[in-house]
């Protein structure tokens, strides 16, 4: 089942800076905080990277519609964050979690906490590929390359 909903502008990157807090990113030895890449990743989100791997997930996604709609009330896809990792040439993602309050005044239990959470996850993890191998030109100056 494809999940029928509208696709959300791309994330916002700005999150906690520490690649430790990353799936997907081993933590470097010396960390230079440098927002270039940052900025080249939200650059390439905007240029298709989100409308490419959101689609992608779209079509193997569990969530339901209503699911998604909690989703996107709570604000969950504009907290995911992504950041290039120089140490290990990778994209990581950071999922946010998913708060037990709907927004509707209702609850989630921890199963459909859960259940989301995953989701998601699924989807920084695609975005988080689509972004290593269609997108980021690792010959680039912004990711940490520099030919001179």
């Amino acid at each position: 089942m494809t999940l029928d909903v509208e696709r959300p502008d791309p994330p916002r990157l700005g999150g906690p800076g520490d690649p430790g807090d990353y799936d997907a990113v081993e933590e470097p030895a010396e960390w230079a905080g440098e927002d270039a890449p940052r900025e080249a990743l939200a650059e390439m989100l905007s240029a298709g990277a989100w409308a490419d791997a959101f689609e992608e997930w779209r079509e193997v996604t569990s969530l339901t519609d209503d699911q998604f709609r909690v989703v996107r009330e709570l604000g969950l896809i504009e907290r995911f964050d992504f950041l290039w990792n120089p140490a290990a040439e990778d994209v990581g993602y950071l999922v946010p979690k998913v708060p037990s309050d709907r927004p509707d005044g209702g609850t989630l239990d921890r199963d459909e906490r859960q259940e989301i959470e995953e989701e998601l996850d699924e989807l920084g993890r695609i975005v988080s590929d689509v972004l290593e191998t269609d997108y980021v030109h690792r010959s680039s100056e912004e990711f940490g390359y520099n030919w001179e």
